[in-house]
């Protein structure tokens, strides 16, 4: 929503049109198909029964800081194939660069020697850095054979991470924020596990991570009677969209029987978010690994996550039975 952070991600698969776009997010999604995921399945799963089990047995512990985050930040770095030096800032640099692709308000432009970080970041890499073998390694790899340049393949790197990391963490915590508020809905899921992918689309629809995000308006466009003028910027609000009462019956009700297949928390059309896939299999495999150990949460405390384009928890206390 600002000139600045614009000119940053230009290049990128969020920050272009196709053919560049089409042209990048296939290489981007190449470790994303069905089959390659198997064996990340397996680690996931390993991964998300090891944190749950440290968790569940302090009793006490905050979702949000201890349980949610370990999955994201340490299976994306091994995914990405990143060195060790650098990872620990990953998440001060994901929630800033959220904040960056806001209006030009006081917390924009706070974040902004923070967010851009993870640019330079990335700028500075040594590719011989990266784990053969690894995401960052096949982007590499394009820019040797000459399907991207250099350039590009950095920020395909950028890609990988940035948008990964904050979603799914708000995603995972406010899971357990709902459970929690909804017990009977809880021993739905752990009486009938198969319905958890259903329960993770309901969870996206009520607490989207990602608010909105912006569209550059080039022509003139009519919309339920409201013309977009060329030149202007829109809003595409997810939230609003996954809440909307001419689409969904009684919205604000956590229902995880509700038939959500079609919220839009992930983006819809070319831009849907290409790490969808892994999204889901790490909030499944610490819902179920909870299932398997937990009865009940209790909230202790909680605070919420003030951000220009994210919604989510910043803190959730829980002890859990």
């Amino acid at each position: 929503m600002n000139d600045e952070t614009n000119s940053k991600i230009k290049g990128t698969t969020l920050g272009s049109d196709p053919p560049l776009h089409t042209q990048l997010r296939h290489i981007l999604a190449q470790p994303l198909v069905p089959s390659a995921m198997q064996e990340v399945t397996r680690l996931i799963e390993r991964e998300a029964q090891a944190i749950v089990d440290r968790c569940c047995d302090r009793g006490t512990f905050d979702v949000a800081t201890e349980l949610a985050t370990h999955l994201p930040v340490s299976i994306i770095s091994h995914l990405v194939g990143l060195p060790e030096a650098g990872r620990e800032r990953m998440l001060q640099w994901g929630v800033a660069a959220f904040n960056t692709m806001g209006p030009e308000n006081e917390r924009c432009q706070a974040a902004k020697s923070i967010g851009f970080g993870l640019i330079e970041y990335m700028l500075k890499l040594d590719p011989t850095q990266l784990a053969p073998g690894s995401w960052g390694a096949l982007c590499m790899e394009a820019a040797r054979r000459g399907d991207i340049t250099p350039q590009q393949a950095i920020g395909l790197l950028f890609d990988y991470t940035a948008p990964s990391l904050d979603t799914t963490i708000l995603a995972i915590t406010s899971a357990v924020w709902l459970f929690a508020l909804h017990p009977n809905q809880w021993d739905v899921v752990r009486g009938q596990i198969g319905l958890l992918p259903a329960a993770i689309n309901e969870i996206l629809r009520l607490e989207s991570p990602i608010q909105v995000f912006s569209r550059y308006v080039t022509r003139d466009v009519e919309i339920d009677g409201v013309t977009l003028p060329a030149h202007s910027r829109a809003l595409v609000m997810y939230g609003s969209a996954n809440r909307d009462e001419r689409k969904w019956e009684d919205p604000q009700h956590f229902d995880i029987r509700r038939k959500a297949a079609e919220q839009l928390a992930f983006g819809y059309g070319s831009h849907q978010c290409v790490g969808l896939p892994l999204a889901r299999l790490e909030m499944r495999a610490i819902i179920a690994a909870l299932a398997a150990r937990v009865s009940r949460f209790e909230i202790i405390g909680s605070r919420r996550l003030l951000n220009n384009t994210l919604r989510g928890l910043q803190s959730l206390a829980v002890r859990v039975q």
